[in-house]
């Protein structure tokens, strides 16, 4: 899978951000499916992943993990994200001893994701590699929306709406939490970092105040 690769952002801010994937094949590897997954999902519980879910049923943020559980099916893909490299070395280390048989994908900086499959003696068996934006680029909307609406990879993440929410945000009218997890409801794969969104839109609130602040004159005498 490509689509949790085009994630923009700076490198500090993308060091928050890794996503995961579990997949099997029909016919291949679905053997014993639902109670496998089940599995999969406490080592998720276990490692505390920010945002997750089942694309079939819906993510934590918008269901539960009870639901999620009881649709699980051959059917199922469960997707999600987590914010630190030491989750995601807990998370390889345990599914490689449940030794699942599941097709386990890690999306993040490659330096981190490097230095992470060293420390737990995981070789990679593909590397994809996202190569950049190409063609009219001046119609892309701007670094701070793109480093939001990037997070999901099938771009569920409206420019309109995360302009909307980054003025609310800085005019006192909502929570940077509500904000993000607000966004994070409209990718239904649970790859959408809400808790990188939070610190994104905290980040618009102090570029806003100290713009406000040199606009200001000055009257003082010295």
């Amino acid at each position: 899978m490509t689509h949790s690769l085009h994630r923009s952002g700076t490198i500090e801010s993308l060091k928050t951000d890794f996503v995961w994937l579990i997949y099997h094949t029909k016919g291949i590897n679905d053997a014993n499916i639902v109670n496998r997954l089940k599995k999969a999902i406490e080592i998720v519980q276990e490692e505390g992943s920010e945002n997750w879910g089942d694309v079939k049923t819906g993510t934590i943020l918008n269901t539960n993990l009870q639901m999620i559980k009881d649709n699980l099916s051959e059917k199922s893909r469960l997707r999600g994200v987590f914010t630190t490299r030491k989750q995601v070395a807990g998370f390889l280390e345990k599914m490689q001893k449940e030794n699942l048989g599941f097709c386990v994908t890690i999306s993040g900086l490659l330096s981190e994701i490097k230095k992470t499959t060293e420390e737990t003696g995981i070789k990679p068996h593909t590397i994809n590699y996202s190569m950049g934006i190409f063609g009219k680029k001046k119609l892309l909307a701007k670094d701070d929306i793109l480093d939001i609406t990037t997070m999901c990879g099938h771009h569920m993440v409206p420019n309109g709406v995360v302009k909307d929410l980054q003025e609310k945000v800085i005019n006192g009218k909502i929570s940077s939490v509500e904000a993000a997890e607000s966004l994070a409801e409209f990718c239904p794969c649970g790859i959408f970092n809400q808790v990188r969104a939070e610190k994104l839109l905290e980040n618009k609130i102090t570029a806003q105040y100290y713009s406000t602040l040199k606009k200001q004159t000055c009257f003082c005498r010295v």
